[in-house]
């Protein structure tokens, strides 16, 4: 009647695995499928192989290390560098310290983020590369000096 909501681009998979807020872990995780974090990691973070992971990182949640990934939603805090390969979420509590790359990008008011934000190119070949920011050449007009 209203209209139809937009789709979000999440791809869906089963959270298989739960790190609860009583669990501390100091090393690297990683994990294939679905990984919801309410707890803390000192560590990496990385989704197996090319899988399609998804990793849901809650308010209570808290990554120190970096965080590499098919998909994520992100409402905790993350002290090291995020990559996603294909849609972040950034929920309003989310709190991150480093760079962040990502192909789709949906940031919540109220998210903060200490570093650059790099969004990645879609290839037909390796699937995602890193946009390239200041490389494209000055205009002829504006690197002449204008004096004969």
């Amino acid at each position: 009647m209203f209209g139809k909501k937009k789709a979000k681009s999440i791809e869906i998979n089963k959270l298989s695995s739960l790190i609860a807020d009583n669990v501390e872990i100091v090393g690297d995780v990683i994990f294939s499928g679905g990984l919801r974090v309410d707890g803390r990691i000192e560590g990496n973070v990385i989704n197996k192989g090319d899988e399609l992971g998804l990793l849901v990182l809650s308010e209570r949640g808290c990554i120190e290390g970096s965080v590499r990934t098919h998909d994520a939603v992100i409402n905790g805090t993350i002290v090291g560098d995020l990559s996603v390969t294909h849609f972040l979420e950034l929920q309003p509590k989310a709190r991150v310290t480093g760079n962040i790359s990502y192909s789709q990008l949906q940031m919540d008011c109220g998210a903060s983020v200490e570093g650059k934000l790099e969004k990645l190119e879609d290839t037909a070949d390796s699937g995602t590369k890193v946009l390239k920011f200041g490389n494209t050449p000055a205009p002829a007009a504006a690197s002449a000096s204008g004096k004969d």
